[in-house]
């Protein structure tokens, strides 16, 4: 691809983030003024901008099933930072992200101002951040959360931890389960997968020298939490996404 076109798709994301930055100052000011301000007005605002956000990337996006139209505890598989604007577009949502995120420049300040609630790992804050989710929960607000807690290749899926499937038994709201996948050329895309040491300036230009890439994502069948405990409520979800991307629910439980 030419150089000239790469450096326009950056010159378009980098506009939009300029955007997001103007709302989160917008919040940032609501805060020092003290004036009336909400968390579903901000994932509202939210999703107007992951929705450009989105169409600012190199992907052609396919949205499979029936979006919720109550709140949910929405659970999925990870396979990169995209996973966030591209899941933030369907729906006003709140999502769950490590403690490190917040430290990172832009992209930290904008999660936070975008009411992102942020767990430090092994800090013994577990029963906080339960506490926080169920309220977000009860508070009729929608919360996405990634239980492998790392991202993949997208060749596998990782266990999904229970610890967090509490806050929707605790709040009364079904599960979610999402499942997202990147296609380049009709096998699962080598480049959009961000793990390891990977940094996110290599990764964009990355994904923005190459053609658009195709990503699916599939609204699976809600699971109702009521009288479940957590560890089933994560194996059914963590099932029923693999399912969905593999066909491989019924080899797995054979196995195990």
């Amino acid at each position: 691809m030419p150089r000239w076109r790469v450096y326009a798709r950056i010159l378009r994301l980098l506009w939009v983030i300029g955007l997001g930055l103007a709302l989160a100052a917008m919040f940032s000011l609501l805060e020092r003024l003290r004036l009336p301000d909400c968390m579903g007005r901000r994932q509202r605002w939210s999703r107007w901008f992951m929705v450009r956000l989105s169409n600012a990337l190199p992907f052609e996006v396919t949205v499979q099933g029936e979006l919720p139209h109550t709140p949910m505890l929405w659970v999925g598989n990870h396979v990169s930072w995209t996973d966030i604007p591209l899941l933030g577009m369907l729906a006003p949502l709140s999502f769950l992200s490590k403690a490190e995120v917040r430290t990172w420049p832009v992209a930290g300040w904008l999660a936070l101002k975008a009411g992102t609630l942020f767990i430090r790992r092994g800090a013994g804050d577990s029963q906080l951040i339960r506490r926080q989710m169920t309220q977000h929960l009860r508070n009729d607000l929608d919360l996405m959360i990634f239980p492998e807690g790392t991202t993949t290749d997208g060749h596998s899926l990782r266990t999904f931890h229970g610890r967090l499937m509490s806050s929707a038994i605790d709040a009364g709201v079904p599960v979610q389960p999402i499942a997202i996948r990147y296609q380049r050329d009709g096998e699962l895309d080598p480049i959009v997968p961000f793990v390891g040491d990977d940094d996110l300036l290599s990764h964009l230009l990355r994904i923005f020298a190459q053609p658009r890439g195709q990503v699916l994502i599939q609204v699976l069948t809600p699971i109702a939490s009521l009288g479940k405990e957590r560890a089933a409520l994560a194996y059914e979800a963590q099932e029923a996404v693999r399912f969905a991307l593999f066909g491989e629910v019924e080899e797995v439980r054979q196995a195990a």
